[in-house]
Formats: C-alpha cells, structure tokens, sequence
C-alpha cells in the first residue's frame, strides 16, 4: 500500500461489520488518486481481504502503477 500512496494513490481497505454478520462480502478495497481522471477509480467487494487484492491490485497495474509482488 505504501508503494500506491509514493503513486498519489490513496488506499482504503474496509471491513464492514453489518455486512459480514448479513452474509455478504464485507470486505472493500477502494484505490483512487492522482494517477486517475476524476471519475475513475478501482473498487472490489469480496469475502476476504485477500479476494479484494487479488482484484483491485491487477486492475491498478493494468492503469500504469508499480506494485510490488
């Protein structure tokens, strides 16, 4: 995450409870910044926080930015 935000990235990685205890994916990654245009950003909703990267992270590489394995 420090990677993304030496990018102008800023990283919001969230668990919400109220979902979790309704069964749906309580987990949301969200990556937005300067690399972006205005509207866009990347966002994933998964079961685990792992599933959120797994997703968000090869969008972010496929816009441009560095990250590290």
């Amino acid at each position: 995450m420090e990677a993304l935000a030496d990018q102008g990235v800023t990283v919001l990685i969230k668990a919400d409870a109220e979902r979790l205890r309704d069964g749906a994916k309580p987990w949301t990654f969200v990556a937005s910044g300067q690399p972006f245009h205005e509207d866009l950003l990347v966002r994933a909703e998964a079961h685990s926080v792992e599933a959120c990267l797994a997703a968000g992270l090869p969008r972010l590489r496929e816009l441009g930015l560095v990250i590290p394995e």
